[in-house]
């Protein structure tokens, strides 16, 4: 079983992980010397994808559960900046073409279970003011994938009912869905982009 914890930043992921939770895969940092290209800078995320991935497989192996701070899959992410005309749809095109290759050949896939944390904008903001242990770089933006979040996992919340559970309990880890077997299917993660709203294309590239 896998499971992701989800949810826009300073939604408690990485608190709710530590409490809950023995060994989990962490969030990824980004180190801000990503690659400028855009060809280059997708396999990138692709990789980074599949490292995470890779290791919430192995965790799995040991404790028959693994938990993912943030979901391995990364790639609403650029889906949301896109729908919030932050980034160029091209961006997104490009990220999906290689995460479609890492699914066909099995090393990216949905996680079982996806626990989804999506307190409203003014909780996020003071959580961020309050938090003297973490500088939560570009808040302003990522904020506002409150909203691109919860439709890419509405989308598949109605494609594969009981996958996605919409809180972080504050009981604990709550009951789990029953793993599933198609993780890694390329028609799966089709369906979803082609159920999601429609792209603008408000930015352009370079």
């Amino acid at each position: 079983m896998i499971v992701v914890v989800e949810g826009p930043t300073a939604a408690g992921k990485t608190s709710w992980c530590r409490r809950y939770v023995g060994r989990y895969v962490a969030e990824y940092a980004a180190t801000g010397r990503e690659p400028a290209d855009e060809v280059a800078l997708a396999r990138h995320w692709a990789r980074v994808s599949m490292r995470r991935w890779t290791e919430a497989l192995d965790l799995e192996r040991a404790d028959g559960v693994a938990f993912c701070d943030t979901d391995p899959l990364k790639l609403h992410y650029a889906w949301g900046m896109a729908a919030l005309g932050l980034a160029p749809r091209a961006r997104f095109e490009r990220e999906l073409t290689v995460t479609r290759e890492a699914f066909r050949v099995g090393r990216l896939g949905f996680a079982d279970a996806i626990l989804v944390g999506l307190p409203e904008v003014e909780t996020l903001q003071r959580r961020r003011d309050t938090d003297e242990t973490r500088r939560r770089r570009n808040f302003a933006a990522h904020v506002q994938l409150r909203e691109p979040l919860q439709q890419w996992y509405n989308a598949l919340d109605r494609l594969d009912p009981g996958r996605v559970s919409w809180e972080l309990p504050a009981e604990g880890v709550p009951k789990l869905p029953v793993p599933r077997t198609d993780r890694c299917a390329v028609e799966l993660l089709d369906a979803l982009v082609a159920a999601l709203p429609p792209l603008r294309q408000a930015v352009t590239e370079p």
